[in-house]
């Protein structure tokens, strides 16, 4: 088994995450990932889950918030491209 570190749970589905810089984590579930390994978005604070901005190296949820904090850089940010459908 293996224990997560984040809640210190030990459990026999435990999985490992690898990063990019070659660090590696056990986790025992994906709440206990994100809480641990997901990027704050530097306008409102939550955590980002999904793909996020990033706006001159600063992430951001939405593009609402990079708007918000990001000054000039962050004005032409949208999160979808395009027409809104039907």
């Amino acid at each position: 088994m293996a224990v997560c570190e984040t809640c210190g749970n030990d459990y026999w589905l435990a999985f490992e995450v690898a990063t990019v810089s070659g660090d590696r984590h056990v986790f025992d579930s994906f709440e206990c990932a994100i809480q641990r390994l997901a990027p704050i978005c530097e306008h409102c604070g939550t955590k980002i889950v999904g793909h996020g901005v990033e706006v001159g190296g600063r992430f951001f949820c939405c593009a609402h918030c990079a708007r918000a904090s990001a000054g000039a850089a962050g004005a032409g940010i949208t999160d979808t491209v395009g027409a809104h459908p039907g």
